[in-house]
């Protein structure tokens, strides 16, 4: 097949002459079509017609062009720097975090720097920092995915950024979500579908549109069921243990008790159950709680929490491969992609129905 290539002309001629390994440029051009297209056949993703992936695989094929590093192949041999910005108090969820966006950073060949977000900091003056430091682009997980002032002051600067598990993406930036009502929604159905009617939820900080979004499907589920909103059965958190376990203080001290309590997200749903503890409540079979996200907390308390797996992770991995997608292409001033990925319900032991 090379030999038959090589009659084809300079444009299809086979790059092991040349002495150099083909690139993921020199099995675009032999398919005649982008290197992004060839990015995403190497990757198995789905927005490929069988046709063209059919053509891809027969260059790939043709040429002997081995798939890794097809980042840096993409890049034109430049290794991008992006930068994860950070001021999540949940060490379970920077973990969480980072495996993904380091993963993913090592499968672009790109390098992944971590940088603190200190509270207060102004915005203008860290994006002008990341652009000492030679960063090509930013992921932003919560609760900077919705800061409005930074999303503007990266966009002035230049900066390429995705959002990680906003509510609400930005028209000036790339996305990565789940369906934050939808989950809620299933939380609290699955309790009500237990007999639970006194259902205390656990709110998340205002400051993250996600929050609202969990408040809305736990709201609508009761609302389905026929069950009157209680306002004694709504606390305020802020996403810390800290704030979990003065919310569900508040919680436990409603007349009637609630019989389950919601959180949203697994770090007050471990503060819950550490109260419920201390108070002498079976969890379980006098108090169920569940949680929200599926970080390592929720397999590490007793009993292992059901709570709603956000494939945090997944989504710092997607995110990722967004930004060096588009710095490969150059398009910093196209169309950001907004994607949707699926949550799941972690059916655990700390769930149940309410006691008779």
């Amino acid at each position: 097949m090379a030999s038959q290539g090589d009659t084809t002309g300079s444009a299809k001629r086979s790059p092991r002459r040349s002495g150099r390994g083909p690139t993921v440029a020199d099995v675009a051009r032999l398919a005649g079509v982008s290197p992004m297209t060839v990015s995403r056949v190497v990757n198995a993703e789905a927005r490929v017609t069988p046709k063209t992936r059919e053509r891809v695989e027969a260059a790939i094929a043709e040429l002997g062009y081995v798939p890794n590093l097809a980042a840096r192949s993409l890049a034109g041999g430049r290794q991008f720097r992006i930068a994860l910005l950070y001021a999540n108090p949940s060490a379970a969820y920077l973990s969480e975090f980072l495996v993904g966006a380091l993963a993913e950073a090592d499968a672009c060949d790109a390098q992944l720097q971590v940088e603190p977000c200190a509270e207060g900091e102004d915005a203008a003056a860290l994006a002008a920092r990341l652009a000492r430091h030679r960063i090509d682009a930013v992921l932003l997980p919560p609760p900077l995915c919705d800061d409005s002032a930074l999303i503007a002051a990266l966009t002035a600067a230049g900066l390429p950024m995705a959002q990680v598990a906003t509510g609400i993406p930005s028209p000036l930036a790339h996305a990565v979500t789940i369906d934050d009502e939808a989950a809620a929604h299933a939380v609290t159905a699955r309790l009500i579908a237990a007999g639970h009617r006194r259902i205390g939820f656990i709110a998340g900080n205002p400051n993250q549109t996600a929050s609202a979004l969990r408040r809305a499907g736990h709201q609508r589920a009761l609302a389905e069921a026929g069950i009157a909103a209680d306002p004694a059965l709504m606390a305020e958190g802020d996403f810390t243990f800290r704030s979990g376990l003065t919310a569900a203080a508040t919680l436990l001290a409603a007349q009637p008790r609630p019989t389950a309590i919601f959180a949203s997200n697994d770090d007050m749903a471990a503060a819950a159950m550490a109260l419920a503890h201390r108070q002498g409540l079976d969890v379980p079979a006098t108090l169920s709680i569940c949680g929200f996200d599926d970080t390592a907390l929720a397999t590490a308390t007793w009993p292992e929490l059901t709570t709603v797996r956000q494939p945090v992770s997944d989504m710092a991995r997607r995110a990722t491969r967004l930004l060096v997608e588009a710095l490969a292409q150059d398009s910093k001033d196209g169309h950001p992609r907004h994607e949707r990925l699926a949550f799941t319900l972690i059916e655990r032991e700390s769930d149940g129905p309410p006691p008779a």
